[in-house]
């Protein structure tokens, strides 16, 4: 599978969520106390990112 979420932990030991694609960081979270909200922000991320809508700022 080219594309995966990653929990890894920070330099202030915070958990932080990254989603790769073919090995390239495509996005990283804000960090999170806890291994469980890492995994919650995850399934956040699963549920209502396909319906999420594009903001063009530029």
């Amino acid at each position: 599978m080219p594309h995966k979420f990653e929990i890894h932990k920070d330099k202030k030991g915070e958990f932080r969520v990254r989603f790769k694609y073919n090995s390239e960081v495509m996005f990283s979270s804000e960090g999170y106390a806890s291994k469980s909200s890492a995994m919650s922000a995850i399934e956040s991320f699963k549920k209502n990112g396909p319906g999420a809508q594009i903001e063009d700022n530029s």
